[in-house]
Protein backbone atom coordinates (compact mmCIF):
# COMPACT_ATOMS: atom_id res chain seq x y z
CA UNK A 1 0.00 0.00 0.00
CA UNK A 2 1.38 3.43 -0.90
CA UNK A 3 1.33 6.50 1.28
CA UNK A 4 -1.14 9.10 -0.02
CA UNK A 5 1.29 11.87 0.95
CA UNK A 6 3.91 10.29 -1.30
CA UNK A 7 1.37 9.98 -4.11
CA UNK A 8 0.51 13.68 -3.82
CA UNK A 9 4.19 14.69 -3.71
CA UNK A 10 4.86 12.66 -6.84
CA UNK A 11 1.81 14.13 -8.57
CA UNK A 12 2.93 17.66 -7.66
CA UNK A 13 6.39 17.20 -9.13
CA UNK A 14 6.66 18.34 -12.74
CA UNK A 15 7.21 15.49 -15.14
CA UNK A 16 10.17 15.79 -17.53
CA UNK A 17 9.27 17.11 -20.96
CA UNK A 18 9.42 14.81 -23.98
CA UNK A 19 12.59 16.57 -25.07
CA UNK A 20 14.21 16.04 -21.67
CA UNK A 21 13.19 12.37 -21.68
CA UNK A 22 14.69 11.98 -25.16
CA UNK A 23 17.98 13.54 -24.06
CA UNK A 24 18.14 11.42 -20.90
CA UNK A 25 17.48 8.27 -22.94
CA UNK A 26 20.07 9.32 -25.53
CA UNK A 27 22.72 9.91 -22.85
CA UNK A 28 22.14 6.42 -21.48
CA UNK A 29 21.88 4.60 -24.82
CA UNK A 30 24.88 6.33 -26.40
CA UNK A 31 26.89 5.31 -23.35
CA UNK A 32 25.66 1.73 -23.30
CA UNK A 33 25.54 1.04 -27.05
CA UNK A 34 27.65 3.72 -28.69
CA UNK A 35 26.72 6.32 -31.27
CA UNK A 36 26.70 4.09 -34.32
CA UNK A 37 24.56 1.33 -32.80
CA UNK A 38 21.96 3.67 -31.30
CA UNK A 39 19.09 4.76 -33.54
CA UNK A 40 16.58 7.55 -33.09
CA UNK A 41 13.92 4.83 -32.81
CA UNK A 42 15.87 3.24 -29.93
CA UNK A 43 15.99 6.60 -28.17
CA UNK A 44 12.28 7.23 -28.71
CA UNK A 45 11.41 3.79 -27.37
CA UNK A 46 13.56 4.23 -24.24
CA UNK A 47 12.05 7.68 -23.63
CA UNK A 48 8.48 6.39 -24.11
CA UNK A 49 7.96 8.89 -26.91
CA UNK A 50 6.34 7.99 -30.25
CA UNK A 51 9.13 7.71 -32.86
CA UNK A 52 7.59 10.39 -35.06
CA UNK A 53 7.75 12.91 -32.22
CA UNK A 54 11.55 12.72 -32.10
CA UNK A 55 11.76 14.79 -35.28
CA UNK A 56 9.80 17.61 -33.65
CA UNK A 57 12.70 18.09 -31.23
CA UNK A 58 15.67 16.76 -33.17
CA UNK A 59 15.85 16.76 -36.95
CA UNK A 60 18.89 14.50 -37.15
CA UNK A 61 20.92 12.15 -35.02
CA UNK A 62 23.65 14.80 -34.91
CA UNK A 63 21.14 17.18 -33.30
CA UNK A 64 20.44 14.76 -30.48
CA UNK A 65 24.17 14.07 -30.11
CA UNK A 66 24.60 17.83 -29.67
CA UNK A 67 22.00 17.75 -26.89
CA UNK A 68 23.86 14.86 -25.26
CA UNK A 69 27.09 16.88 -25.35
CA UNK A 70 25.25 19.80 -23.73
CA UNK A 71 23.90 17.45 -21.03
CA UNK A 72 27.42 16.16 -20.31
CA UNK A 73 28.76 19.73 -20.21
CA UNK A 74 26.04 20.69 -17.75
CA UNK A 75 26.80 17.64 -15.59
CA UNK A 76 30.54 18.35 -15.58
CA UNK A 77 29.98 21.99 -14.64
CA UNK A 78 27.49 21.06 -11.89
CA UNK A 79 29.85 18.43 -10.46
CA UNK A 80 32.83 20.78 -10.45
CA UNK A 81 30.77 23.60 -8.90
CA UNK A 82 29.56 21.26 -6.15
CA UNK A 83 33.13 20.11 -5.47
CA UNK A 84 34.32 23.73 -5.33
CA UNK A 85 31.53 24.60 -2.89
CA UNK A 86 32.03 21.59 -0.61
CA UNK A 87 35.83 21.39 -0.34
CA UNK A 88 38.10 24.12 0.92
CA UNK A 89 41.52 23.08 -0.35
CA UNK A 90 42.73 22.29 -3.87
CA UNK A 91 43.98 18.86 -2.77
CA UNK A 92 40.58 18.04 -1.24
CA UNK A 93 38.88 19.16 -4.46
CA UNK A 94 41.14 17.01 -6.62
CA UNK A 95 40.53 14.00 -4.40
CA UNK A 96 36.78 14.69 -4.50
CA UNK A 97 36.88 14.66 -8.31
CA UNK A 98 38.67 11.31 -8.32
CA UNK A 99 36.19 9.96 -5.77
CA UNK A 100 33.29 11.19 -7.91
CA UNK A 101 34.67 9.59 -11.06
CA UNK A 102 35.52 6.33 -9.30
CA UNK A 103 32.02 6.26 -7.82
CA UNK A 104 30.87 5.09 -11.25
CA UNK A 105 33.10 2.00 -11.17
CA UNK A 106 30.27 -0.52 -11.66
CA UNK A 107 28.88 1.37 -14.66
CA UNK A 108 32.35 1.93 -16.07
CA UNK A 109 33.16 -1.79 -15.79
CA UNK A 110 30.00 -2.60 -17.77
CA UNK A 111 29.97 0.14 -20.41
CA UNK A 112 33.16 2.19 -20.16
CA UNK A 113 33.60 5.74 -18.94
CA UNK A 114 30.55 7.78 -20.05
CA UNK A 115 32.68 10.79 -20.91
CA UNK A 116 35.72 8.98 -22.29
CA UNK A 117 33.64 6.67 -24.48
CA UNK A 118 31.62 9.55 -25.89
CA UNK A 119 34.73 11.64 -26.56
CA UNK A 120 36.44 8.75 -28.34
CA UNK A 121 33.45 8.21 -30.60
CA UNK A 122 32.97 11.91 -31.27
CA UNK A 123 36.63 12.26 -32.16
CA UNK A 124 36.22 9.54 -34.79
CA UNK A 125 33.43 11.62 -36.29
CA UNK A 126 35.76 14.66 -36.30
CA UNK A 127 33.54 16.42 -33.78
CA UNK A 128 35.58 19.24 -32.20
CA UNK A 129 33.36 19.38 -29.11
CA UNK A 130 34.89 16.14 -27.83
CA UNK A 131 38.01 18.07 -26.90
CA UNK A 132 35.92 20.68 -25.07
CA UNK A 133 34.48 18.06 -22.72
CA UNK A 134 37.90 16.74 -21.69
CA UNK A 135 39.40 20.23 -21.72
CA UNK A 136 36.87 21.35 -19.09
CA UNK A 137 38.08 18.66 -16.68
CA UNK A 138 41.77 19.19 -17.35
CA UNK A 139 41.52 22.99 -17.09
CA UNK A 140 39.76 22.70 -13.73
CA UNK A 141 42.31 20.14 -12.47
CA UNK A 142 45.18 22.35 -13.68
CA UNK A 143 43.81 25.26 -11.64
CA UNK A 144 43.62 23.04 -8.56
CA UNK A 145 47.24 21.95 -9.00
CA UNK A 146 48.27 25.60 -9.41
CA UNK A 147 46.35 26.61 -6.30
CA UNK A 148 47.90 23.72 -4.36
CA UNK A 149 51.37 25.18 -4.69
CA UNK A 150 51.75 27.49 -7.67
CA UNK A 151 53.24 24.60 -9.58
CA UNK A 152 54.77 25.20 -13.00
CA UNK A 153 53.92 21.64 -14.01
CA UNK A 154 50.20 22.05 -13.16
CA UNK A 155 49.12 21.51 -16.75
CA UNK A 156 51.09 18.28 -17.06
CA UNK A 157 49.85 17.04 -13.68
CA UNK A 158 46.25 17.70 -14.74
CA UNK A 159 46.72 15.78 -17.99
CA UNK A 160 48.35 12.90 -16.12
CA UNK A 161 45.52 12.78 -13.56
CA UNK A 162 42.74 12.62 -16.16
CA UNK A 163 44.76 10.21 -18.32
CA UNK A 164 45.33 7.92 -15.33
CA UNK A 165 41.61 7.85 -14.58
CA UNK A 166 40.66 7.24 -18.22
CA UNK A 167 43.29 4.53 -18.62
CA UNK A 168 42.09 2.72 -15.53
CA UNK A 169 38.48 3.15 -16.71
CA UNK A 170 39.43 1.47 -19.99
CA UNK A 171 41.06 -1.43 -18.15
CA UNK A 172 38.11 -1.78 -15.75
CA UNK A 173 35.76 -1.95 -18.74
CA UNK A 174 37.92 -4.29 -20.81
CA UNK A 175 38.48 -6.67 -17.91
CA UNK A 176 34.96 -6.11 -16.49
CA UNK A 177 36.51 -5.41 -13.09
CA UNK A 178 35.31 -2.31 -11.16
CA UNK A 179 37.96 -2.90 -8.48
CA UNK A 180 40.62 -1.70 -10.93
CA UNK A 181 39.08 1.76 -10.89
CA UNK A 182 38.47 1.77 -7.14
CA UNK A 183 42.07 0.81 -6.37
CA UNK A 184 43.39 3.38 -8.86
CA UNK A 185 41.33 6.11 -7.17
CA UNK A 186 42.95 5.27 -3.82
CA UNK A 187 46.43 5.43 -5.35
CA UNK A 188 45.67 8.72 -7.12
CA UNK A 189 44.35 10.16 -3.87
CA UNK A 190 47.57 9.17 -2.10
CA UNK A 191 49.65 10.86 -4.80
CA UNK A 192 47.62 14.04 -4.43
CA UNK A 193 48.23 13.98 -0.66
CA UNK A 194 51.98 13.91 -1.28
CA UNK A 195 52.03 17.03 -3.44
Amino acid sequence: MTDSTTDRATADQPQPSKRDRLVTAAVQLLHENGIERTTLADIAHAAHVPPGNVYYYFKTKDDIIGAVIQAHTHDINATLAAIDAQHRTPKARLKALIHELAGQSQTVARHGCPLGSLCTELNKRTNPTAADLMRRLTTWAEQQFRDAGHRRDAHQLALELIAAYEGHALLANTLQDPDILTAAARRLGSRIDKL
